[in-house]
């Protein structure tokens, strides 16, 4: 038969529905040439071609991310790490050991602060950090990336003071006086994003080499990029280099909208690395910064609705524009008002799109019952992040209470017809998708809680429905699905190997599972 690589000796879960389960893999280039028995393709091997025996592990297809911030999440791993400490007085220790690394006046910027971990969930104030670091601008991203917290220096830097109004999609938190407090919510983030020193293309470059081998260690094969024009640069340059080693979907900011169309790109415009997919706009803020917006007011607010940061007309112009011209959409929505207002706009713009279009819905966190259908009806991919959900069940029974049991809702939107995509958001949560596989299929945390049901079992999903959205749910959402997803003669050879049955191990113990090696194009990636 002519094989680069035999792989056999394993149990290969294919996904493929016309032999599910494998005994061996035949490799020709990138690609699979053969599935089948070990027997049958070692007979096919000419002398002196590699065969390797896995040693009776277990095999699935490559998993794809299909809502990450790659750049970004690399650039963190550089950064002080302040992940969801457990206090405020341990976070502003962990600033002030990185403050003492810095020249005076030096930029620190990180990220992943979250005070819903800290007692009542009060927002830190800018003196807390000016106490810490009295001589340098800070400016820390929230864990959910909707909130920004900045000390005095950082708010002088950018013009914010008491007379700055909010701007449109933005709010300035202030304290009785009128001051700001240092805690900038959605588009007020804006001014000090503007000025904070970005790293240099061989910075981050050299950040995403770490990043991708970090990726690679927890069976990532593919990403779906969510940043912007700076990211795309990056993964251009490690794809002219030979150093791009995992499939990246890059999205189009709406700000670029125009210059898209005027270009005259569509969907899918690039190679099996490194290829366009839909336009990247956002509905709202998040459920963290309470800015995500709501029908009805947050549990225990009069007033509270989040901040749509696209009007109902905005979010149908953006999307009939795009579909037009030949390009999806993958809008963030949140709360269901910001996810009933997408779908509206999705209606509309299918009137007169190309058919093959995969608009999509970043996030899908809470739908109306009356919503729950529409994505399956229109055709909309729910891309999901699983390991949101546990990470925030105490949040979410705080602030959106007995709504919550439409909040993650993967069973129903399955049942209903939608394909389900599924990813981290890392830097937000953990890159690790055998962690959002464990969340969805058991809807509890690594720890046990919040019970042996898991919260709101009724939405689980099967171990292989979550499988299936990370490897064929996330290659339907790239337009992909006849080269990725399954292990099938003909597609890519992405796969990954793994230490334990990950379909015979109890849903509980995936989150131990560990990936044995990882295989992007018939090559396996070498871990530093």
């Amino acid at each position: 038969m002519g094989f680069d690589l035999l792989l056999y000796n394993a149990t290969f879960y294919t996904l493929d529905p016309r032999f599910p389960v494998v005994e061996a893999v035949g490799i020709r280039g990138e690609r699979i040439a053969a599935i089948g028995s070990a027997d049958e393709l070692r007979d096919g091997l000419d002398d002196g071609e590699r065969a390797i025996d896995l040693g009776g592990q277990t095999v699935i297809p490559g998993l794809t991310d299909a809502h990450v911030h790659f750049v970004q999440f690399s650039l963190r791993l550089m950064q002080p790490d302040i992940y969801e400490l457990p206090s405020l007085e341990e976070t502003l220790g962990r600033i002030a050991d990185h403050v003492a690394t810095l020249e005076p006046g030096q930029w620190l910027y990180g990220g992943g602060w979250n005070c819903n971990l800290w007692g009542d969930g009060t927002f830190p104030h800018r003196h807390d950090l000016d106490r810490v670091a009295p001589n340098n601008p800070v400016a820390l991203a929230s864990k959910d990336g909707h909130s920004l917290w900045v000390n005095s220096r950082a708010l002088t830097l950018a013009g914010i003071t008491a007379q700055t109004p909010d701007p449109p999609g933005g709010c300035i938190r202030r304290d009785p006086a009128g001051e700001p407090t240092g805690i900038l919510h959605e588009n007020a983030m804006a001014p000090v994003y503007k000025i904070i020193p970005r790293p240099t293309l061989e910075e981050q470059i050299a950040a995403c080499r770490r990043g991708l081998q970090a990726a690679h260690r927890v069976g990532l094969t593919g990403i779906h990029d969510c940043e912007g024009s700076e990211a795309l640069a990056v993964f251009q340059e490690l794809h002219r280099r030979g150093e791009l080693s995992m499939r990246v979907l890059m999205h189009i900011p709406a700000e670029e909208l125009d210059a898209a169309i005027a270009l005259g790109i569509r969907d899918g415009l690039g190679d099996d690395w490194l290829r366009l997919g839909g336009v990247k706009a956002f509905a709202d803020g998040s459920l963290g910064s309470r800015s995500a917006w709501m029908l009805e007011p947050y549990e225990g607010e009069r007033s509270n609705r989040g901040i749509p940061t696209m009007t109902a007309t905005e979010l149908r112009d953006l999307a009939g524009k795009a579909n037009r011209a030949g390009l999806s959409v993958a809008i963030h929505a949140i709360g269901d008002a910001a996810n009933r207002a997408v779908i509206d706009a999705i209606a509309a713009a299918r009137q007169g799109a190309p058919p093959w279009l995969r608009n999509r819905i970043e996030h899908v966190q809470l739908l109306h019952p009356d919503d729950l259908p529409r994505l399956g009806e229109l055709g909309i991919v729910a891309s999901m992040q699983p390991i949101h959900a546990t990470a925030d069940i105490d949040i979410a029974e705080r602030h959106w209470g007995a709504r919550s049991a439409t909040a993650y809702a993967w069973r129903s939107l399955l049942d209903t017809g939608a394909t389900l995509a599924f990813g981290s958001d890392a830097p937000v949560e953990n890159i690790s998708p055998l962690l959002g596989i464990h969340a969805a299929a058991t809807r509890r945390r690594a720890d046990g809680s919040p019970g042996p049901d898991g919260w709101h079992p009724e939405q689980r999903i099967s171990v292989v429905e979550a499988i299936r959205a990370y490897t064929l749910g996330a290659a339907y959402a790239a337009g992909m699905e006849s080269s990725l997803g399954s292990l099938s003669p003909g597609k890519l050879a992405d796969l990954v190997v793994l230490d334990r049955d990950i379909l015979k191990v109890a849903p509980m113990e995936i989150a131990d599972i560990q990936v044995i090696n990882t295989m992007v194009g018939g090559q396996f990636i070498k871990s530093e």
